[in-house]
């Protein structure tokens, strides 16, 4: 393992474990609908010895790459380790393109020894490796990185499976900060609250959330440290304190305040300090998000007449509407690569998901349901998917849809409304 791949397992690992005496009982159940085109066939094999684990680490690799909706799982039906001699000709009878084969071994100090390879059948050739020692309750994380892997070898982008969700609930008068992995397993609750709590937002890297707590009869934004649990105001000031949203090196964040008035964007630093006014207008502006070189910042503004997406320099000088289709276009998101814009739109007297392309400015619909209202989207890390808010069957649930439209999947939670979604980074 590099120095690098073990920072990040470690902090992944400090966090769920500072987290874990707050676990969820209640899971997000996943259903998943529509693939992608032209689906890479993959086989993979038990792994030799993951009977003896807590977690079955090839299961974990075929529901991520299933649910990813461009791979088409096939079954080998046996165990093969990391070291079985590998059939090509065979497995290229049985339509795979590739197989995953690996072991899993308890080691002295007891963790858990995981290795895995993965072989291109048609050229007949190894394309990874890789070797991840664990504790037990992390073997997880474990599998999600071999699936982050395989999708960055096959696909050529990063998997974001490995990564992790932060969402709000709300059952009866109780509201919860949950975070879950990228597929809703493992949920901890990082706040408990008697009053609402929205627009969660993750540090760059990964180990802290800023949010908004009406827990004082008033918003006020924190920020909270996952790994001690401690948290910060970062901003309670006259009138209404909201819309969180950190900058790319996670020094400083963009928020929305009423201090003077109408709502406007402000900055600040992290630390609380240095605020600074970025919008003057007559309007609402509000739901800052910025750009991933941090140098302009997308927000919400009612300057128009109606609310539209409108794009800044960081410094607040070189406004531009963005938005033009449709007369009310809200929570925008810039996707990672910085080629595309997410947001929600009022069309029909509905609230919907759609997807703008900002080198050609094609729009898409992204929403799967006409009869839907859809909140919150955000971005996958890898920028293929996204994540939002919307209904199903009068209870508010999260969905992720990839950004061509193909693949859809539904988190759900039987017994709670859940709402309020943010995909968290590739952790550093």
């Amino acid at each position: 393992m590099t120095p690098m791949t073990k920072t990040l397992f470690y902090r992944l690992f400090a966090i769920v474990t500072l987290l874990v005496a707050n676990f969820a009982h209640a899971q997000l159940r996943v259903e998943i609908a529509g693939v992608g085109a032209n689906l890479i066939p993959i086989a993979i094999a038990g792994f030799d010895g993951e009977s003896s684990a807590p977690q079955q680490i090839s299961a974990i690799i075929k529901a991520d790459l299933s649910r990813s909706g461009y791979f088409r799982i096939i079954d080998t039906g046996n165990v093969m380790t990391e070291n079985t001699p590998v059939d090509y000709a065979n497995w290229k009878s049985q339509g795979a393109n590739a197989i995953v084969v690996g072991s899993v071994s308890r080691l002295p100090d007891g963790r858990f020894d995981v290795r895995y390879r993965l072989f291109d059948t048609v050229r007949e050739t190894q394309l990874s490796s890789l070797s991840l020692a664990s504790q037990p309750q992390f073997l997880r994380i474990v599998g999600h990185k071999i699936a982050d892997d395989i999708y960055q070898k096959l696909l050529g982008v990063p998997g974001a499976f490995a990564t992790r969700i932060a969402y709000v609930t709300k059952a009866g008068r109780e509201y919860h900060l949950e975070i879950a992995d990228s597929d809703g397993q493992g949920v901890q609750i990082a706040l408990r609250s008697n009053e609402p709590i929205i627009s969660p937002a993750w540090s760059p890297d990964g180990t802290k959330l800023a949010y908004v707590s009406f827990e004082k009869r008033k918003p006020i934004v924190y920020i909270q440290d996952l790994l001690s649990g401690r948290r910060t105001v970062l901003a309670d000031f006259k009138g209404s304190n909201s819309a969180p949203a950190w900058s790319p090196d996670g020094r400083r964040l963009a928020i929305a305040l009423s201090r003077s008035g109408l709502t406007q964007i402000y900055l600040i630093n992290a630390d609380g300090s240095g605020l600074q006014r970025l919008t003057h207008s007559g309007g609402i502006d509000t739901e800052p998000q910025f750009s991933s070189d941090g140098q302009s910042i997308y927000f919400t503004s009612d300057r128009g007449g109606g609310p539209q997406i409108y794009r800044m320099s960081v410094n607040g000088g070189n406004v531009q509407r963005v938005t033009f289709d449709g007369s009310y276009n809200v929570s925008p998101r810039i996707s990672p690569d910085g080629k595309s814009l997410a947001y929600i739109s009022r069309r029909d007297g509905k609230f919907q998901l759609y997807l703008l392309d900002l080198t050609n400015n094609q729009e898409i619909r992204l929403s799967d349901n006409a009869d839907t209202n859809d909140e919150s989207p955000s971005f996958a890390p890898n920028g293929r998917y996204l994540l939002y808010s919307t209904s199903d069957g009068g209870q508010g649930a999260l969905a992720v849809v990839s950004v061509d439209g193909s693949v859809r999947q539904r988190l759900s939670m039987q017994a709670a409304d859940v709402e309020e979604p943010t995909w968290g980074p590739f952790m550093k």
